[in-house]
């Protein structure tokens, strides 16, 4: 083997810190961006925010002021030559807005939201409202402490016990517990607010309702007799029910509508987590018959070049500090481009999103139509990881409602016709479907399937079934309803 040395020409793709910047700006969300370019903001001092919106202007449109017209001249970053690492050729200010919504179409207003207890700090503001005993209310913060999110307990009573006697020999105390005092406790926490907490399980929670409830309601008596074979209540066991309480018909289906009205998990209320409310990154209205899209101007960053930073660099000097605000000057007008075809990209997948499905806007989600993510990237010219990327986490808001750009892309199932038919449409039909079938006999996934055909839309039954999980519709034998 003998060795050489030559030459070799090739091509490779290398991504160049700009590249990679602006790849990872049209992956982020609003909030995401809202962060990065605050980041930015506190790092770069050749970087500033807009606050009022003012008219677009550039450094280039920057008059001086007279009696530095000299001095600015000479130093004026916008004069620098073509050798030096500065985009000239760039608007130094980015306030891109959208025409039709120049001002901001959402109010500001005063966040009066309110800081709820949870369950266990709501039930023990009342057991300290009550009479008892130093010992009652030990017990009862180790009763509160054995609940679950749903307000059951979650411990046997001999579980509580023993922690309530090792609590006592902690403290030296010559107290004594028993299981009844136990059991006196917690019936006494069971009639809180809200009535049923600490119930062990769900028979006994509806029980302990029924008993608070005033006597002047009726069918309670009934309803404690389902509660006695609640298994078949469960199973909606209609015949063996009729059997076992000796009830009539009118008198079951009342008995089982007035246990609708109570609460099965009490404790669930206080579990609700504040609703994420999302900010639309793309308004999409119907003007004059045409359907516009804009970018919301409330998510869009208004940012420019310092200009008394910009004014400092010296065009020859090549001191640490010239030097360091020539590259924060490259920084920021990179960083404002790659916001700025951030917001171009959006716009455009958007656009073309928008124009694929119009019979959505008009008519609903019956008629979305088929598309995925290669169809937009061929006409937007894009790559399908750009699209991708674009319509990850971003956030369309629409005459319908606000849907994320994800949501308008489908597969496709072929029609009789030869057509296609988009996922999306057939879930709704299927929803749609199951809300208007009888429900004595609700329609079996073999059934919406045979109806789908008859639509021209060819669908297997186990696909019926796995769009119907999807929307989380129980199965038939669940759906029915016997009284």
């Amino acid at each position: 083997m003998k060795l050489s040395v030559g030459l070799k020409v090739a091509n490779s793709l290398s991504l160049t810190p700009q590249l990679q910047q602006a790849i990872r700006l049209l992956q982020l969300s609003s909030l995401e961006l809202e962060q990065e370019v605050q980041i930015q903001l506190d790092s770069n001092p050749l970087l500033e925010k807009i606050e009022e919106v003012s008219t677009t202007e550039s450094l280039s449109t920057l008059e001086p002021a007279e009696e530095n017209a000299d001095l600015t001249t000479e130093l004026n970053a916008d004069h620098l030559p073509n050798d030096l690492p500065v985009d000239t050729e760039w608007d130094d200010i980015y306030t891109h807005q959208s025409t039709a919504l120049g001002s901001p179409e959402y109010e500001e207003r005063e966040d009066n939201r309110q800081v709820q207890h949870n369950l266990k700090e709501h039930i023990l503001e009342q057991v300290n409202l009550l009479h008892f005993s130093n010992l009652d209310k030990l017990i009862a913060y180790c009763v509160v402490d054995s609940l679950d999110d749903k307000g059951f307990l979650d411990a046997d009573l001999d579980e509580i016990l023993f922690a309530v006697t090792r609590i006592l020999q902690e403290m030296d105390s010559e107290e004594e517990v028993e299981l009844d005092e136990i059991i006196v406790v917690l019936k006494h926490i069971q009639h809180l607010d809200p009535v049923g907490v600490g119930s062990r399980n769900l028979a006994e929670c509806l029980r302990i309702q029924l008993e608070s409830l005033s006597e002047k309601v009726l069918y309670v008596a009934e309803a404690k007799k389902l509660l006695k074979s609640y298994e078949l209540l469960i199973a909606n066991d209609l015949n063996k029910l009729l059997k076992q309480t000796g009830l009539t018909k009118e008198q079951l289906k009342n008995a089982v509508d007035l246990l609708k009205t109570l609460k099965p998990y009490p404790g669930l209320e206080f579990n609700q987590q504040e609703s994420e409310y999302q900010v639309p990154d793309v308004v999409v209205a119907k003007k004059d018959l045409h359907w516009q899209v804009q970018l919301n101007p409330d998510v869009i960053p208004k940012l420019r070049i310092n200009s008394f930073y910009s004014s400092m660099i010296r065009r020859a000097d090549q001191s640490d500090d010239n030097v360091y605000l020539r590259n924060q000057m490259l920084e920021a007008k990179n960083f404002i481009k790659s916001v700025d075809e951030r917001h171009k990209t959006l716009l455009k997948v958007a656009t073309c999103i928008v124009e694929h499905q119009r019979a959505f806007l008009e008519l609903g989600p019956e008629a979305m139509k088929p598309l995925v993510l290669r169809d937009v990237a061929e006409e937007v010219e894009l790559h399908e990881s750009t699209v991708s990327r674009v319509t990850t986490n971003k956030y369309m808001l629409t005459p319908r409602g606000l849907f994320e750009l994800k949501y308008f892309f489908s597969s496709h199932v072929g029609t009789t016709a030869g057509g296609e038919a988009s996922s999306t449409a057939i879930r709704a039909m299927i929803k749609k479907l199951v809300s208007n079938e009888n429900p004595r006999k609700p329609l079996s996934d073999n059934t919406i399937a045979e109806m789908l055909k008859v639509e021209g839309i060819e669908v297997a039954r186990r696909t019926v079934a796995k769009y119907r999980e999807s929307l989380h519709i129980p199965s038939s034998s669940e759906r029915k309803v016997l009284i």
